[in-house]
């Protein structure tokens, strides 16, 4: 270490009392966070690229410092889909300071990552008061029945006005329109549900019409119309 003449010629001076980090709430307990190994805590982090093109939604739990589970979500984006593949491998096993570190090979993962690392070092986890925190697996149940990521795309013009492609229930097959042309209800397929009925062995065209529902005032629709064709 070295020092200035102009400190090295100062006068020494005590500090006063030196009661540490203030706590912060982790896993229902009360933290002075002085190390990586003392913060634990299961959140989320959005981010995005340079050019906003695409996004993610980077979701961790971390346990005494290390990544115990990591669930990655990318839209909008084609090779965020194989950055994410690699972060997944990346992640587990890494401190949060070493993934914060660490290329995870796409801007919006990178900057997801920064995103969650300032929630979970501050202790505004989701897991913040849970006693013990949250299970591993968490992740996975964030993603629910069929782990799938819950997904909208609408989109809309002035000439033609709106159209919903996907809901989270899933792909949307028909928009329910009243009299007026306005929107009362949609049909849709749940692609996980289908994939998961062929898996276990019915037809293709059962397992779709099997995997369908519909919301709202659909069935009193005076017309239908398909969102990617009409």
């Amino acid at each position: 270490m070295q020092y200035s003449n102009e400190v090295e010629n100062m006068a020494c001076i005590k500090q006063g009392p030196n009661h540490g980090p203030a706590p912060i709430p982790e896993e229902g307990k009360w933290i002075q966070s002085k190390e990586i190994k003392d913060v634990s805590g299961y959140s989320h982090g959005i981010g995005w690229c340079a050019p906003q093109q695409g996004a993610c939604k980077l979701s961790l739990n971390v346990k005494n410092g290390i990544i115990q589970e990591a669930l990655v979500e990318t839209i909008g984006c084609s090779g965020m889909t194989h950055s994410a593949a690699m972060a997944a491998e990346i992640l587990p096993g890494k401190t949060i300071l070493e993934a914060l570190n660490t290329d995870l090979v796409c801007d919006a993962i990178n900057t997801a990552m920064r995103e969650l690392f300032l929630q979970i070092v501050y202790g505004r986890t989701q897991s913040a008061f849970s006693d013990d925190g949250l299970t591993i697996g968490a992740g996975l149940e964030d993603l629910g029945k069929g782990l799938r990521s819950q997904v909208g795309t609408m989109y809309g013009t002035l000439k033609k006005g709106p159209r919903y492609l996907e809901m989270a229930e899933g792909y949307v097959t028909r928009l329910a329109l009243d009299e007026d042309d306005q929107i009362i209800g949609y049909e849709f397929v749940s692609l996980g549900k289908m994939t998961d009925f062929i898996k276990k062995g019915l037809e293709p065209n059962e397992a779709y019409k099997k995997a369908m529902g519909h919301y709202g005032r659909f069935e009193n629709a005076a017309k239908y119309v398909d969102p990617r064709k009409e």
